[in-house]
């Protein structure tokens, strides 16, 4: 890839539309999918090949009892962030999905790093060196992504319809793939659910 522009300029951002499907298509819809984080100093972004989906109907979302100002971000329009802290250290991005009050949204669980790589490294480790790094590492899990694409709760809320946060489609990305669906992680109730999907035989899914 010759430089980040012209990655850029390859990318089709995702209509409004692609967010108003169930948390459950949109989950499987946005693997193979890039996401970009454009800053004034780097444009972060990846494949995405591993979510998990929520919604209301399921004990284990935010939005199972209901609206509340944690989880307000999620009960907005599809199309938006939804960003929480867990464990008073990580961050976790979510994609709102659905229609605006229905709760629900995608986790986004792991991502293939493609521009941004060495400041991803110093997003998490503080340092710009590569060799003690291995790439499948740096951003095979939420809080990881997170920290790898500088994404906080100051996005919380935050339109994945701009210029600087969003998903899209590449040319350059094209390939075919196997969804492998199962239980997602780190979850107890409804944990018999299979709403987590990743990319078959991708070194960068989680755990």
């Amino acid at each position: 890839m010759s430089s980040p522009n012209f990655f850029l300029n390859s990318l089709q951002k995702l209509p409004s539309d692609f967010y108003g499907s169930p948390a459950t298509a949109v989950a499987q819809s946005l693997l193979g999918k890039i996401f970009v984080h454009s800053t004034k100093s780097t444009i972060y972004s990846g494949i995405i090949v591993e979510t998990e989906a929520y919604d209301q109907t399921d004990a284990a979302s935010h939005s199972y009892s209901g609206l509340s100002k944690r989880n307000e971000a999620m009960f907005k329009q599809g199309g938006h962030l939804y960003v929480y802290l867990i464990y008073g250290m990580y961050n976790c991005m979510n994609v709102v999905t659905g229609n605006e009050g229905s709760g629900e949204a995608v986790l986004i669980r792991a991502v293939e790093p493609v521009t941004g790589i060495r400041e991803m490294i110093k997003n998490r480790f503080g340092r710009k060196e590569s060799d003690m790094v291995r790439p499948a590492d740096l951003t095979s899990g939420p809080g990881k992504l997170c920290k790898a694409f500088s994404i906080g709760l100051k996005h919380n809320g935050h339109s994945l319809l701009s210029d600087d946060i969003f998903f899209a489609e590449s040319s350059l990305f094209s390939h075919k793939f196997r969804i492998i669906k199962t239980t997602r992680i780190g979850i107890t109730k409804d944990s018999h659910l299979k709403r987590r999907f990743h990319i078959d035989n991708n070194s960068f899914v989680s755990g």
